[in-house]
Parts: structure tokens; C-alpha cells; sequence
């Protein structure tokens, strides 16, 4: 019987059984922020230990870096003490820090592809609930809590249970004006924000395999929303061409030899899996978020779900979020107005998320709509540069966006991009949790970044495809 990547990844990286009956896994990747990070070191410190391998360790500030400016000294002193905090455990440790001033900062999962720190039958961890972006990769790449990440530190393992296999498989095409994160929301919705317990999630299909790079990620970033430990693409060619050549790929001879491991942990063609869910790419629409968990989303021409039409469990979790949202069961997602438009984040946030929205707006005789404000936040200062260089900031600083620096910004209230009150933001964003995005009261709408331009122009909840006049078939 063949094996899964999934099952070959683990086992390659097991130490040891322990007697709990959870495996001890060598973590060939640990990727540290701001936040998860300043407590791990000083648990460390404590106790009086070392790094066991700081070759293995990268750290970016991210979370809570603004976006408007990033001149130190930040505005905010408990921002301020957190990168100074980075600094300092970075230096001490002997940990690579890709800081601001080195140019190379950004969101932790889109930095770690970018350097090519991200490798295919590599265990990646970090502090952070998206680490799932890097199985893209073909990686096994799991978000842990602080004490784990002092245990990595520490040991550069971590003691996990081993998990079952669920196998997606979305065939045919995605209609034009349908992107990745469609995809992934309508997995969610299928399956729900607790489908995933238990399980790693291989996407495969003829939607993956067309897929590009980013748009894997997108979809594997929110494995996580769906209740998987993690989730992964097969490394295929793609995968290796947008690996070449990076900073921390390998080089020369070495090359080869890792392609060559790499497609020893492919998933066998005999797997046999503990569950197979196969959806067809055709019918996928363009998705909107209407509640407050990512799996109450609807099409974006259809109409948000009545109570009486989901189960009688499921009812008072449609109720609360009905209040809170300010919506009611069977009315029209579209129409929805918005205060703020957010375009960026670990899900969303890189070259091709931006070039896409630009090829849409440019031409459009309308800006952003006076009511709302819209922000653009690259990744990553690699990503920003590139926009700069292609004059992204121009144009959409023409439309009416604001350009911002590399952060998570929006995505989460850790920096000063917040939602004021009851404000309604459509966001290309990964949680629609209540308070998620910094108002207690704030509401949020998630969507790709196309649907978030769109909105943005409109002023309210549209379809992209009606809106941009995209061509059937293109």
C-alpha cells in the first residue's frame, strides 16, 4: 500500500515514540515573530538554555509593525519594546532576523517562500495559527502556541499526535472572475469550521495542478479555518521553479539531490486515504462571508441562509451571528454596504493577489467610493518594491487606495489599522471572527481581492464579474 506525503514527511522526521503515544518530530523549519516569540525566549533564559540549532530559526517582525510609517521610534511604546525585544533575543541567540532595515520584512508565511526558507518533505512551525500556508510546498507545517515555540528553541522538536489524511480534490476549471480564495471558502462551507479535526488536508485536482504558487498558499493558509492541522499540495514542477535561484534554496549539485527527495515524498498513486472529498471547480462562485465564522458564507448571488433551512444545532450560532452582523436569513448578500476596503495579509497579500486587482480597476471610470476608505498592504518589502517598480502605488493611489508598508495590518487588531465601531469592511482577509479586525462591534466580510476591489469601488458587496465586465470564458 502506498503512503501519502503526509505519512512519509512524518515518519522521515519521527525521533521517537514517547510513552504518551504522541511522536517526537525533528522541525527543520521554525519561524518566529513578535508576538509569540519574547516569552519563548525568556522561558529560555530562565532556565539557562540555548538555541539547539539558530541555523534553523528566522524571525521577521509582523503582527504588530504599522503601516502608514515604520520610522523608529514606533508611535506605540509597547510595539516598540517588541521589536526592540526581537532585536535583542535575535543577537543574542544568534538568530537571523529579517528586520525592516534589512529590507527583506514581512508577514512571516510569505517571507519564508520568498527566501526559499520553504521547502518541499521539510516540518515547518511557528507561532502563528497560518503556518498551514507552507504546505503549498509540499511541507508539513504546523502553527503551535509559545510554549511549543520554546520547545523548538530549545530542542528543535515538538511532540505531536499523528493524524489522518483527508484527500480534496477539485476538478474541471474555475469560471473566469473565481480565484483561490473562492475555492478555499467554498471548501469551508462544505465542510465546515470543524470538518477538518483530526485531519491533514491534501488538495489535488486539476484546480491545484493549474494552480500557481501564491494561489496554492492562499488555500492552504486557511487550512486551519477549517479545523485541519495543517494542509498540503504535492511539489510538483511549478514548485521547483519558483524555488530555484532563491536565497536559501540549494544551489548547484545539491539542486538535484533535493529535487530528487522532493519527488520521493509525493504522495504514492495507490494512498489510500481515511477520507476523499471531490468537488467540481465549475461550480464554484465567487464567495462572501455573511457571519462570523469562515464557513457562513454564501455565493455571491445568492442569499444569506434562513435558520429554518440548517440543522436545529446549528441554529443558535446563525442567530448570533445574524445579530451581530446586522443581517437577516434570506436576504441578498449583495447590496451589503461597506465602510472599509482591506487587501493584504498572509491570504492575500501577494504579487499576483495585487496584480489581478490592478488588471481589473485600471480603465474603471469610478474611484473608491467616498464612503469608503481602502487600504493596499503588501506582504512583504519584496512584494512592495516590486509594486513600486511596476507602479502599482500610482495607480492605486489614482483610485483612491491608501499604499501602505509591508504588515499584517487589518488583518488583526495588533497595529493601528482597526475598524472603528460598527464599521463593515470587505476584507481579503482569512477571519471574520467577532473583534477580529479591532473593533468589538466591527463586522467583516471576507472575500478575494478582486471582490474587495470591486466592493471598494461600489461601495457595497457586487459581483466582480458583473462589476469588471469579465468575459466568460477568459
Amino acid at each position: 500500500m502506498g503512503k501519502s506525503l503526509y505519512e512519509k514527511v512524518f515518519e522521515r522526521h519521527t525521533v521517537r515514540r514517547m510513552e504518551s503515544g504522541q511522536y517526537q518530530l525533528f522541525m527543520g523549519l521554525q519561524l518566529l515573530h513578535e508576538v509569540t516569540s519574547p516569552q519563548a525566549f525568556s522561558m529560555l533564559r530562565e532556565r539557562g538554555w540555548k538555541v539547539k540549532y539558530p541555523e534553523r530559526n528566522f524571525a521577521t517582525v509582523d503582527h504588530i509593525i504599522p503601516t502608514h510609517t515604520q520610522v523608529r521610534p514606533l508611535a506605540d511604546e509597547m510595539a516598540e519594546e517588541m521589536l526592540q525585544a526581537m532585536e535583542a533575543n535575535t543577537t543574542e541567540f544568534g538568530i537571523t532576523y529579517l528586520s525592516p532595515e534589512s529590507g527583506r520584512q514581512g508577514v512571516v508565511h510569505i517571507i519564508g517562500p520568498e527566501e526559499g526558507l520553504t521547502q518541499p518533505g521539510m516540518t515547518i512551525c511557528c507561532g502563528d495559527s497560518h503556518t498551514s500556508t507552507h504546505g503549498a510546498f509540499g511541507a508539513l507545517a504546523f502553527g503551535i502556541g509559545t510554549s511549543q515555540v520554546r520547545d523548538v528553541l530549545a530542542t528543535q522538536t515538538l511532540a505531536m499526535g499523528k493524524l489522518k489524511v483527508r484527500r480534496i480534490e477539485v476538478n474541471g476549471k474555475l469560471p473566469p472572475g473565481v480565484y483561490a480564495k473562492d475555492v478555499i471558502l467554498a471548501i469551508i462551507n462544505k465542510l465546515g469550521v470543524n470538518g477538518g479535526v483530526g485531519f491533514a488536508y491534501e488538495y489535488a485536482g486539476e484546480v491545484f495542478d493549474g494552480f500557481s504558487m501564491e494561489e496554492r498558499m492562499t488555500v492552504c493558509n486557511m487550512s486551519i479555518e477549517g479545523g485541519a492541522r495543517c494542509g498540503y499540495v504535492n511539489p510538483d514542477q511549478k514548485t521547483y521553479d519558483y524555488l530555484k535561484g532563491r536565497r536559501y534554496a540549494p544551489k548547484a549539485d545539491a539542486w538535484d539531490r533535493a529535487v530528487a527527495y522532493w519527488d520521493s515524498m509525493r504522495s504514492d498513486p495507490d494512498t489510500v486515504y481515511d477520507d476523499v472529498v471531490v468537488m467540481r471547480g465549475e461550480d464554484i462562485e465567487p464567495m462572501v462571508t455573511w457571519g462570523i465564522t469562515p464557513a457562513q458564507s454564501v455565493a455571491v448571488n445568492q442569499a444569506i441562509p434562513t435558520a429554518e433551512s440548517v440543522s436545529e444545532n446549528d441554529r443558535p450560532l446563525i442567530e448570533e451571528a445574524y445579530a451581530y452582523m446586522s443581517l437577516e436569513g434570506g436576504q441578498p448578500i449583495k447590496g451589503v454596504k461597506i465602510d472599509v476596503a482591506f487587501i493584504g495579509s498572509c491570504t492575500n497579500g501577494r504579487m499576483s493577489d495585487f496584480e489581478e486587482v490592478v488588471r481589473m480597476i485600471q480603465g474603471q471610470d469610478r474611484k473608491v467610493a467616498p464612503s469608503v476608505r481602502a487600504i493596499i498592504v503588501p506582504g512583504s518589502m519584496t512584494v512592495r518594491m516590486e509594486m513600486i517598480r511596476r507602479g502599482y502605488d500610482k495607480i492605486f493611489r489614482d483610485y483612491g487606495f491608501d499604499f501602505r508598508e509591508a504588515g499584517c495590518s487589518m488583518c488583526l487588531a495588533m497595529n493601528p489599522d482597526k475598524l472603528v465601531g460598527r464599521e463593515v469592511c470587505a476584507s481579503s482577509s482569512n477571519r471574520n471572527f467577532k473583534g477580529r479586525q479591532g473593533s468589538p462591534t466591527g463586522r467583516t466580510l471576507l472575500m478575494s481581492p478582486v471582490m474587495v476591489a470591486a466592493a471598494a469601488l461600489a461601495g457595497e458587496v457586487v459581483d466582480a464579474r458583473e462589476f469588471f465586465a469579465i468575459p466568460a470564458g477568459v
